[in-house]
This record gives C-alpha cells, structure tokens and sequence, in this order.
C-alpha cells in the first residue's frame, strides 16, 4: 500500500481550488488518507483537541504526530529540562494520542532529532529509552545529522532500529558533507517505510537569516524529481506493509500540488476519504 500525505492541513490552498483561506480538516481528509501534525513538538494539546480532529475525519484517516521537543532533545543548549519535565512531557503526550491509538489513526509519531544529535553510545541509549518511555505505539526516526549514515554503519543502524520496531526516516533535503543528510532508501522495520520531502533548495535551507523558516523549504519538485521518487518507492513497496509519503515543500504552497502529481503519476486512489465539500466558500 502506497499512502501521500502533507504537513499541517490548513496551509494547502490548491486542495481548495486555490480559495484564499485556511483548509479545513474535513476538506484536506477529502483529498489525502493521511496528514502530519506538526504543532505537538511546540506543546502537547488536550485529548479534547485530538477528539475534535477525529471528528472531523473518515475513520480510516490516520495521523502523523511529531514528538514533543522535551522527547527529542531539542531544548539541550537553552534552558535544558530536567529528567522529570522530560518524563511528564512523554506521560502527557501518550496520553494524548489514546484517542487516535484506540480508532486506529496513529499511523506514527515523528520524532525529529535536532541536527545536534549525532551518532554516539549516549544517543543510541536515547533511542532505547524512548522505545521504553513510548511502550509499543509506532515510532518514526529521523536523523538530521550526517553521522548517522556512515556507509559502514548503516546496516548496523538499520538493525538496532529494527530491534527497537522503529521505522527509519528516509529523508530527502539539501545536504552538504557535514550538514543535512543524504537520501537513503532503506527500512528498518517491515510494516511502515516513511519518505519526508523537504525540498532541494539549498541556499535557503543552509543561509538561516532571518526568514530562514519561511524559505528554507521554497523549492517545487520538477516531474524528473517526482518520477525519480516513484521509482524508489515502487522499491520500497515489497519490503513493507506500507510506504507513505510526506510532502514538506511548502514555503510557496508547493507541497499540494507536487503530492497530487505524484498521486496522479502512481495511479493511486484510496478507499475511506471524507465526501468532497459541496461549497469551498
């Protein structure tokens, strides 16, 4: 099964006929089976803020919700948190997703390493702590360190991974020799293969000025780019339950679009979406 999904929901206007106007859940789960929700690494919300989104979505739409930055280390170099901040931010965000956990809408959670956490014997115990603290919900990594994919050691990676039942990110960004990370097709875990898209533009993923959040994923993804990624998940697709593809290039509202290409170049269709909005106004 091959799946395409978006960061955030509201910020997709071609999947609303280009209106000028944030996109509703129920109008983005008309076009797609699956979203990333980006807004839990900065706080965890309430369960009744999830609840509100399942009521909004078909029951088979599924979400990708990305870990909380206390869970990812993200605070180390400001106002470090303590050990037991960093536990109640893992008790309170599985407590947030039961609602998805129970209806079957947790496809994963992202946890999205800083780019200051490379591979060490203290960050690979950090992957097994987090397998520990997160019990047996879905786990997505995703390594933004080019330490991690050492040629000689990613096999090795790929089976500690494996052994932790976490799915490996495969990533697709700028990257220089010590900066951002290669593309690397390869799973670790045989139910879910994750493709995360951010782009290719590179002066605006590395020069972080003062937009440098608003620019760095400005790029669109020339048909030669999306055929390339077709190929590789055309690969992909034996080796796993699922592939599922996030498009991230959406400093220009590129993402929609490019996904639905893809969409489109895969033949794919999907079973279970929200009915299509009588008015979009």
């Amino acid at each position: 099964m091959i799946t395409i999904g978006l960061t955030t929901w509201t910020e997709h206007p071609a999947l609303i006929q280009n209106v000028d106007r944030p996109v509703k859940l129920a109008e983005y789960a008309a076009a797609l089976p699956v979203v990333e929700v980006d807004t839990t690494f900065y706080g965890i919300p309430k369960v009744s803020t999830v609840e509100n989104w399942q009521r909004q979505v078909p029951a088979k739409f599924q979400f990708i919700v990305k870990a909380n930055k206390l869970m990812t280390k993200h605070d180390y170099g400001e106002e470090t948190a303590s050990d037991e901040e960093r536990t109640q931010a893992f008790t309170a965000f599985r407590r947030m997703v039961r609602p998805l956990v129970k209806a079957h809408q947790l496809k994963a959670v992202l946890f999205q390493f800083p780019p200051f956490f490379q591979r060490t014997t203290e960050s690979l115990q950090w992957l097994f702590e987090v397998r520990d603290q997160m019990a047996d919900l879905p786990i997505a990594v995703e390594f933004r360190n080019p330490s991690w994919y050492d040629p000689a050691l990613t096999d090795d990676l790929m089976r500690y991974l494996k052994g932790l039942h976490m799915t490996h990110v495969i990533v697709d960004e700028p990257h220089r020799l010590n900066d951002g990370v290669p593309f690397t097709p390869t799973i670790a875990d045989d139910q879910l293969a994750l493709l995360r898209l951010h782009g290719r533009n590179e002066k605006g993923w590395f020069d972080r000025g003062q937009d440098w959040r608003g620019k760095r994923t400005l790029y669109q993804y020339s048909s030669e780019e999306l055929a390339s990624f077709a190929q590789t998940v055309r690969k992909l697709e034996p080796q796993v339950k699922e592939v599922c593809v996030i498009f991230n290039n959406n400093s220009a509202h590129d993402a929609a679009p490019n996904a639905l290409t893809f969409k489109d170049l895969l033949h794919l269709s999907w079973h279970g979406l929200g009915p299509q909005q009588m008015s979009l106004f």
